[in-house]
């Protein structure tokens, strides 16, 4: 949206959020250029009607002239417990892509300025996998438990798949060169992770844009207009 004021545009970029970490971050970017954000979805399973509250977020982060990745997250799907199958990531993707594309469309958001990139893409290159093993050498078990305890399927016996999960997200940031990472507020403990170890990496440390839990949504509407719905998780 041509002509906005850095201050109309964090009011886009910011408007419905539940959370914003790093603010100032985000308002000196936008001093100086578009910000880039991405937002990430793990191919496990099936999109559904909770998908329209990011799908919605991700058009004021158009309109305010942000440059968006949507990134498929094949590798962190098969990593949570297998959740997709390594033989099905490939048609998970293509699946979820199809999808995504329509329902952008059916509440008019122009395609042509998203990105859309699949994390096998990149992630099994050299230079991701020597930092996964840097990465490695700092974490510690309790901060990987931690970071993942509300998105990583939780089971009695826990695979260490599992804790390199938050790991990698952490890395999207870098790789995919973004500004600041948007999500649900139950990403909330990766984006610290992140805040964390990035700069121990020797990477800048990113701003990360948190929506509430469509339940929360769905549950406030309920609320007011004394209708009934089924529990809905983003």
């Amino acid at each position: 949206m041509a002509g906005l004021s850095v201050d109309e545009k964090y009011a886009l970029i910011s408007r419905n959020l539940q959370e914003v970490l790093g603010e100032d971050k985000i308002k000196a970017v936008l001093k100086e250029r578009d910000l880039k954000v991405y937002w990430g979805t793990a191919t496990t399973g099936k999109p559904h009607i909770a998908y329209f509250v990011p799908m919605s977020k991700l058009a004021d982060f158009l309109k305010a002239g942000c440059e968006v990745t949507i990134l498929f997250a094949d590798l962190h799907a098969y990593l949570d417990n297998m959740k997709a199958p390594w033989s099905l990531l490939e048609k998970r993707c293509e699946y979820y892509q199809r999808v995504i594309k329509a329902m952008l469309k059916s509440i008019g958001v122009p395609l042509e300025k998203l990105k859309f990139v699949k994390g096998t893409d990149y992630e099994l290159s050299r230079e991701y996998t020597l930092d996964v093993y840097r990465l490695s050498s700092m974490v510690t078990e309790h901060d990987a438990k931690k970071a993942g305890a509300e998105v990583v399927k939780q089971v009695d016996h826990p695979l260490l798949s599992g804790m390199l999960y938050p790991g990698l997200q952490a890395l999207d940031e870098e790789y995919l060169k973004c500004d600041a990472q948007f999500g649900g507020v139950d990403q909330r403990k990766i984006f610290t992770f992140a805040e964390k170890y990035l700069p121990k990496l020797g990477y800048a440390q990113r701003a990360h844009l948190m929506n509430p839990m469509a339940v929360q949504i769905i549950s406030k509407y309920v609320a007011v207009s004394g209708e009934h719905s089924s529990n809905v998780a983003h």
